[in-house]
């Protein structure tokens, strides 16, 4: 019973991500969200030589993601990615319509 139980809470939470997801790509800060996935992996490795910049990358769509999809607003989006570090925020720079937000 365990199993099926964990599986069925593991759809259901995966269908809340897929909604939400949904959401994120039609929300106000969908072009960010697409030019974010649109960084090649080089982009990314060029900020640090560890792995930092691609769990700061993770960070930031995940942070641009929920952003979209609740329509938050410019402001308190910049203010949600300073808190992730100066790595989200080069990685963040190197993507237009998030760089403008930081000028």
């Amino acid at each position: 019973m365990s199993d099926e139980f964990s599986l069925e809470a593991f759809e259901q939470e995966l269908g809340v991500s897929l909604e939400e997801g949904r959401k994120a790509f039609e929300g106000d800060h969908k072009e960010a969200l697409n030019e974010l996935a649109g960084l090649s992996r080089e982009e990314v490795d060029a900020i640090t030589p560890d792995l930092t910049d691609l769990q700061k990358y993770d960070e930031l769509i995940t942070v641009v993601k929920k952003a979209s999809a609740t329509n938050l607003q410019q402001a308190e989006l910049k203010k949600q990615i300073l808190k992730l570090g100066d790595v989200a925020v080069e990685i963040a720079k190197k993507v237009p319509s998030l760089a403008a937000i930081f000028v």
